[in-house]
């Protein structure tokens, strides 16, 4: 009998919601940057995604999604929010916030629905991928699909 893969709040979100998605698996023991994960699943770095949290001015959590070679513009991420300003959380309070752990966090299954921003630079793509919610997987789907599923909108937010 084949051994049954586990799956993450965010593989079952998916499938609840009859969102079609491909699971991308790779080797990690501890976090790795999506670039090395990129590298290692290789795939070009402009179909893969990390996810960022930060708190606004008003003390509420904003999560913006950007191609993993590129940096988040905070006033524009502001903008995007309709916030004065947005910081980094840290790291240390990724789980309280959002479920999941450094690496494996996504805007699919967090603890709350906060407001989610992906890169306009997603609209390239057929299809994105993004952590799955645990370190060590990825999940692929079309942009359409992610923004739907983590009730997000796109803008221009990276340097």
């Amino acid at each position: 009998m084949a051994k049954k893969e586990p799956k993450t709040n965010a593989m079952r979100m998916l499938e609840r919601a009859k969102i079609p998605f491909e699971v991308h698996r790779y080797e990690c023991k501890e976090f790795i940057d999506g670039i090395t994960i990129a590298d290692m699943l290789n795939e070009p770095y402009e179909r893969v995604f990390k996810t960022l949290v930060t708190e606004g001015k008003s003390g509420g959590y904003f999560v913006f999604v950007v191609p993993i070679d590129k940096e988040l513009d905070l006033k524009k991420a502001a903008k995007a929010a309709g916030e004065k300003s947005v910081e980094m959380i840290h790291v240390k309070d990724i789980n309280k916030i959002t479920g999941y752990i450094r690496g494996g966090c996504t805007a699919i299954g967090m603890k709350k629905d906060y407001p989610t921003v992906l890169d306009a630079s997603a609209n390239d793509q057929e299809k994105i991928i993004v952590s799955g919610g645990k370190n060590g997987i990825q999940i692929e789907l079309t942009t359409r699909d992610y923004l739907k599923a983590c009730k997000g909108k796109t803008a221009d937010i990276t340097l």
